[in-house]
């Protein structure tokens, strides 16, 4: 009989044990997939072809940012059907547009609010812009602020916790205290009142967000330094003279990350929440930057017949939150040393 094959590294044990788990597997992709559609958010959705070959030259609009090459504009040479190759009868002409051959701001005031179609496959809002292309444009800033605002918030947290956690005494009370106080505070509502006073910008919500969703990263940090410290491999890199900063960035960070990196994912489920619920109540990103929160915010007017404008956002956010946590909760129980035993 065969025996099968058991990882020896810690990785290599964690992604057994996370392989076993169908729905966070599940989540995996689907949260790998709405990465895919962020990067390549111009190459799925854009009003520019992709390729455009004429006079025997090759021009690459998407990428150069080109007005028009040529008599006709881009809107003068995009039939209005949704479509990938194109060729001009009279010259030699030759166009490859995006499957969504539209940009999430370009403006048709005849086509308001229509419901989705072979043209717009999602519909459009009430400034008649299709809102798939908005949804696939709007994923890349749900999850830009979602990495940058968990980054932010996991720099400021594993400094501070370490800093507790190792040196301990009044640096840790002191940490302790701050972390209480910040506790205390309902985030949101924090959140709101800082952004309130600033001006609208994506930035300010990364930087806000993350500058208030940094305390669980330090007590994951402080509670596992604590525990590490005792250790015998630190007792004996600190009898051989090892600096503080070696011991703290070397020796025991590295050892200290497991939670963390659960708390992160967990963050950035989070900080997409906040951000679709900034945007829907007018906090958010300024328009006419697409946003799930801010299609979402619109269907308020138009519930009763544009259902569309409710139906495609609320589940984008549903699926990529529930997508994040059902990651990490899959990450949480896969580190769990028991499972290793």
């Amino acid at each position: 009989m065969t025996q099968n094959h058991v990882p020896n590294s810690y990785w290599q044990n964690v992604w057994h044990h996370f392989r076993k788990k169908r729905l966070s597997l599940v989540g995996l992709w689907i949260t790998l997939g709405l990465i895919l559609v962020a990067l390549f958010a111009p190459l799925l959705a854009n009003d520019r072809p992709i390729l455009f070959i004429h006079q025997g030259q090759w021009h690459w609009p998407v990428f150069s940012g080109a007005e028009q090459v040529g008599p006709q504009t881009w809107r003068e040479l995009k039939q209005d059907t949704p479509f990938l190759f194109q060729r001009d009868r009279g010259e030699k002409t030759f166009a490859l547009w995006p499957p969504v051959p539209y940009s999430p701001t370009e403006y048709n005031l005849l086509r308001i609010l229509e419901a989705p179609s072979s043209v717009h496959w999602f519909g459009t809002d009430d400034s008649g812009r299709d809102v798939l292309s908005r949804m696939i444009y709007g994923a890349r800033i749900s999850l830009s602020v979602g990495f940058v605002a968990v980054s932010i918030a996991l720099v400021i947290g594993i400094l501070l916790g370490a800093a507790a956690g190792y040196f301990g005494g009044w640096v840790d009370h002191t940490i302790s205290r701050i972390i209480e106080v910040f506790l205390t505070i309902p985030t949101f509502f924090l959140i709101i009142a800082i952004i309130a006073f600033l001006p609208p910008s994506i930035y300010n919500i990364m930087v806000v967000i993350g500058l208030t969703g940094w305390t669980g990263a330090a007590r994951f940090v402080r509670a596992e330094f604590f525990k590490l410290k005792r250790l015998d491999f630190v007792m004996a890199s600190r009898a051989l003279g090892a600096s503080n900063g070696r011991l703290i960035f070397v020796h025991m960070l590295p050892n200290a990350m497991a939670p963390v990196l659960v708390s992160a994912v967990f963050g950035i489920a989070g900080a997409i929440l906040t951000e679709s619920s900034l945007s829907f109540l007018g906090f958010g990103v300024p328009p006419p930057t697409p946003s799930w929160g801010d299609i979402l915010s619109q269907s308020r007017d138009y519930i009763e017949f544009a259902w569309w404008l409710t139906i495609f956002p609320g589940a984008a956010i549903f699926l990529s939150i529930t997508s994040y946590n059902l990651v990490g909760e899959g990450l949480r129980d896969a580190m769990d040393p028991k499972l290793f035993e």
